[in-house]
């Protein structure tokens, strides 16, 4: 059974959406990820707001921004594969078949060692390249589209690159999906305020209208359905048997976390366990 999202946000009142819903941002140059969150958290007066996923000051684009308790879902929503386009200037004159050639073998897994001022550990670690390619080239400089599995530095491809060809780094860059994410749904931070403002004059609309239910982990996680029998008792922490459930069938090859719901009510994040008859335990309950 497909959630639909559109029906849910229209059910619910506009507290009710700030309480569990995402604000997908469409961040400008200068300010730092942890600043946007913190603006929209004082805006519209939250207790804890958090983001999907952290963008240097200096990167553009696609920022979402979980409300209340929303930030819950940051595990299942965040470490999604991102999709980016800049601008790399070369340091040395290379033809376009040979910059192609080089960017081709970038494609697939490589091993990336994290910037001196990541705030990871130091340490090797496998990425995953799904898409690196040349959308257009002025000279030295070209502008790229790539499309990495998450926690993937581009500032980092771009050098690792140059090493290839003479030397490169980055220009600009400006993220336009993360994860489900898309920069065409998301909304400046100037156009936010405005929602924000409107709303505490009375008129939600604006703000309603950027609100994205925290039921979109429904598109990102497999949905299983429950009987109204022991809604009461799995809103206060009761394992899941299979007796709960609808249709057994939707659980059978599931071994990822998924979303527990009952018709489309949120219930929680259940992760398989199967101890005798519990089938899954809830690792997040929206009560």
């Amino acid at each position: 059974m497909e959630i639909n999202l559109e029906k849910i946000k229209q059910k619910k009142s506009i507290k009710e959406l700030l309480e569990f819903s995402i604000i997908n941002i469409d961040k400008c140059t200068g300010p730092t990820s942890f600043s946007v969150s913190q603006f929209v958290k004082k805006t519209l007066d939250l207790r804890k707001t958090s983001h999907l996923g952290t963008l240097d000051p200096m990167v553009t684009g696609v920022l979402s921004i979980a409300l209340n308790r929303a930030c819950r879902l940051n595990d299942y929503l965040m470490h999604r594969d991102k999709t980016y386009v800049g601008i790399m200037r070369l340091h040395a004159d290379v033809d376009d078949k040979t910059l192609k050639e080089e960017i081709k073998k970038f494609i697939g897994k490589i091993t990336q060692l994290p910037p001196l001022r990541s705030r990871v550990k130091r340490a090797e670690r496998v990425r995953e390249i799904k898409k690196f390619e040349i959308l257009e080239r002025d000279s030295k400089d070209v502008l790229f589209l790539a499309e990495v599995q998450a926690g993937t530095y581009i500032r980092k491809l771009c050098d690792d690159l140059g090493k290839k060809i003479g030397g490169a780094h980055m220009l600009e860059l400006r993220r336009t999906k993360a994860g489900i994410f898309d920069e065409k749904d998301s909304i400046n931070l100037y156009d936010f305020e405005k929602a924000a403002d409107e709303y505490k004059k009375g008129n939600e609309k604006p703000l309603r209208e950027i609100l994205i239910p925290g039921e979109i982990v429904s598109k990102v996680l497999p949905v299983v359905q429950v009987k109204p029998d022991n809604l009461k008792q799995l809103l206060t922490g009761k394992p899941l048997f299979y007796l709960d459930l609808a249709d057994k069938k939707e659980i059978e090859n599931i071994i990822s976390p998924f979303a527990l719901f009952l018709e489309d009510r949120f219930i929680g994040c259940y992760k398989i366990i199967k101890e005798g008859d519990i089938i899954a335990r809830a690792e997040f309950i929206l009560n």
